[in-house]
C-alpha cells in the first residue's frame, strides 16, 4: 500500500496519530526508529502529540536502525545524538529499553549478531520506520544486499556518504561505514512505514513503482511484505503516473 499527502507536516500528522495509537493499544510496544530530516517533523509532532495526551512510553522498546563506525554516542554527529535530540530527551523514557548500535564495539560482527539477537528476544519490532536513499537504501542497506542479510557492517556507497555531507559540518569526513540492522531483520517487523518526502526522493520512488523486486533497489523488497506501507508527499511522488497517486496495494512475487 502507498499513500500521497500534501507535504511533509500532514504526514508527519498521520504517523504521529498512527504511532500514538500503537502505543496506548500495546504500551510494551517494540518500536523500531530511524534517523535522518524525514523523521524529524515526524518525531517533533510526535512529541507534542504525545505530551498532549499525556501519553506513557515508559514500557515502550525502541531499536535503531543503524549507526556509523568510529563515532561515539556523544559525537554530535551520530545518530545517538539525533534519537536524544529530536526524540529520547523530550519525553519519559526508560533509557534501557532504548537500543542503538554501538559504532565503537571493539568487536564488530560479534556487536552486530548480539544486537540482532537482542532484538529478536524483545519480540522482534511490532512498527518500523522507515526512510529510503537516494539510491534506494533501507537502513544503510546499500544496492545489492541480499535480503536475506542479518545486521552486519557495511561500506557506505559513494552515493550515500555525499548524501549524508549535508549532516556534517564543510570539510568534515563522512564516516565511510555503519552498523546497519540487515533486510531480514527489517522485514521481520510486524509492520512498517517508509516515509519519503522531497524531490530529490522522487526518481527513486518512481524507480521502486517500475520495478519488481531486486536487490538492486533495496525498498522494492517491501513489495513482498504483508503489512507495509510507503508514504509520499506530492513532490517524492511527482514522477508517478497520475493514475498511480492514489491508494492501492502493489503485490510482487
Amino acid at each position: 500500500m502507498f499513500r500521497v499527502f500534501p507535504d511533509p507536516s500532514s504526514i508527519a500528522e498521520y504517523v504521529s496519530a498512527i504511532l500514538i495509537a500503537k502505543i496506548q493499544s500495546k504500551p510494551d510496544t517494540v518500536l523500531g526508529l530511524a534517523t535522518g530530516g524525514t523523521m524529524e517533523p515526524i518525531y517533533a509532532r510526535f512529541v507534542a502529540q504525545a505530551r498532549q495526551s499525556k501519553l506513557d512510553v515508559s514500557r515502550l522498546t525502541s531499536f535503531n536502525l543503524d549507526e556509523y563506525i568510529g563515532l561515539s554516542p556523544d559525537h554530535p554527529k551520530s545518530y545517538a545524538a539525533y534519537m536524544r535530540e529530536h526524540l529520547f530527551q523530550h519525553l519519559a523514557f526508560d533509557a534501557a529499553r532504548l537500543h542503538l548500535p554501538d559504532g565503537l564495539a571493539p568487536d564488530l560482527p560479534a556487536h552486530c549478531k548480539a544486537y540482532a539477537t537482542r532484538l529478536r528476544a524483545s519480540g522482534g519490532v511490532d512498527l518500523q520506520l522507515l526512510g529510503v536513499g537516494g539510491n534506494g537504501h533501507i537502513g544503510f542497506n546499500e544496492p545489492g544486499t541480499a535480503f536475506d542479510c542479518p545486521c552486519h557492517v557495511v561500506e557506505l556507497a559513494e552515493q550515500t556518504r555525499i548524501d549524508n555531507s549535508r549532516f556534517f559540518a564543510e570539510g568534515s569526513i563522512v564516516p565511510a561505514s555503519a552498523i546497519t540492522m540487515g533486510m531480514a531483520e527489517i522485514m521481520e517487523a510486524r509492520e512498517i512505514l517508509l516515509v519519503a518526502t522531497g524531490e530529490s526522493k522522487a526518481k527513486i520512488v518512481a524507480r521502486w513503482y517500475q520495478q519488481g523486486v531486486t536487490e538492486a533497489i533495496p525498498f522494492t523488497v517491501l513489495k513482498r511484505h504483508p503489512r507495509a506501507m510507503v508514504i509520499l508527499d506530492e513532490a517524492a511522488a511527482s514522477l508517478l503516473p497520475d493514475d498511480a497517486r492514489q491508494p492501492r496495494m502493489l503485490v510482487s512475487g
